[in-house]
């Protein structure tokens, strides 16, 4: 059963747009205000479950990448880039800390001796590996008040809208 919302902070923003600017179709801003909210709101909550293993979410991100890669867990920087969205200065660091850490490992590429890998130590496979499982529970808890159909729907919705942008 879909479950109705009692009006939000959204709602009192969209009342005021709606009473100063009535010509204004402010739809748009009650979706994004939304959304936003909860990016922010779920950021705060994975934060924390990541935090618990040690990990912030860039960390996270890049060990995620290579564990969902499959055996033997590495990639190369341009595929890792290619899959994370971030610039290459920023995956660099981002190595560079996990290297420290002792969560990843440069190695040479044997197919390309120009070239390395970056690979998940053993430390680092153990970590993410119990870092997920904390990850996935906590976003099932987050959702378990939405409906199978409401998630099914929302989700539906979300790949929609976010087609327009990739």
């Amino acid at each position: 059963m879909t479950k109705d919302a009692s009006p939000d902070h959204v709602d009192k923003i969209l009342a005021q747009w709606g009473r100063e600017r009535p010509e204004l179709n402010v739809e748009p801003m009650g979706i994004i205000g939304r959304l936003h909210r909860l990016t922010t709101h779920l950021g705060r909550e994975i934060e924390a479950v990541l935090m618990q293993h040690g990990l912030s979410i860039s960390a996270f991100d890049v060990m995620a990448t290579l564990r969902r890669a499959g055996a033997p867990y590495q990639l190369s920087p341009g595929e890792l880039l290619a899959m994370t969205m971030v610039s290459s200065g920023t995956m660099t660091n981002r190595i560079d800390q996990l290297e420290k850490a002792g969560l990843v490992e440069r190695i040479n590429n044997p197919q390309d001796r120009r070239s390395v890998l970056i690979a998940l130590t053993d430390k680092g496979f153990a970590i993410v590996d119990e870092a997920v499982t904390a990850h996935v529970a906590r976003q099932n808890e987050l959702l378990a008040g939405v409906s199978e159909a409401d998630r099914r729907e929302f989700d539906r919705l979300l790949k929609v809208f976010l087609s327009d942008f990739e």
